[in-house]
């Protein structure tokens, strides 16, 4: 098989050209300080308060979307004289309530995302900086 690839050896033979990124052979492993104590930072007020914001946002939106969601799986299946009810030309209420499905799903997670850009991840790491002694990612 002429074209057939062929297993790279660890080592490449004697004399071969081999590219190495600024003359770096191997990854050189990240120094850490030690280990940070989870269960201190599970008992700090800082991390109780931000468990506590991320609470109060995700249990009342998911309660939200489960009764909007439920609601127009209920109407869809029990009342289906209102579900057709049309509104514009052929548009009917259970076309519009099953597009507004998926504009709430895409509020929701615009919501989420603006909410967790502002409150949660600048203080996970204020956290995880204090806990480590270094920089996140």
């Amino acid at each position: 098989m002429r074209n057939a690839t062929r297993p790279r050896s660890a080592h490449p033979p004697a004399g071969a050209h081999v590219d190495r990124f600024g003359g770096i052979d191997e990854a050189a492993p990240r120094p850490r300080a030690c280990e940070p104590d989870y269960s201190a930072i599970a008992e700090s007020a800082e991390f109780l308060d931000l468990r506590a914001r991320l609470r109060r946002f995700v249990f009342p939106m998911s309660a939200v979307f489960l009764i909007w969601y439920l609601g127009y799986v209920i109407a869809a299946a029990y009342l289906p004289e209102f579900m057709g009810i049309r509104l514009v030309g052929e548009i009917n209420v259970g076309l519009l309530m099953g597009v507004g499905q998926f504009a709430s799903t895409i509020l929701i997670t615009a919501l989420y995302l603006r909410f967790a850009s502002r409150q949660i991840d600048p203080r996970v790491f204020e956290l995880h900086r204090e806990a480590t002694g270094e920089e996140s990612e």
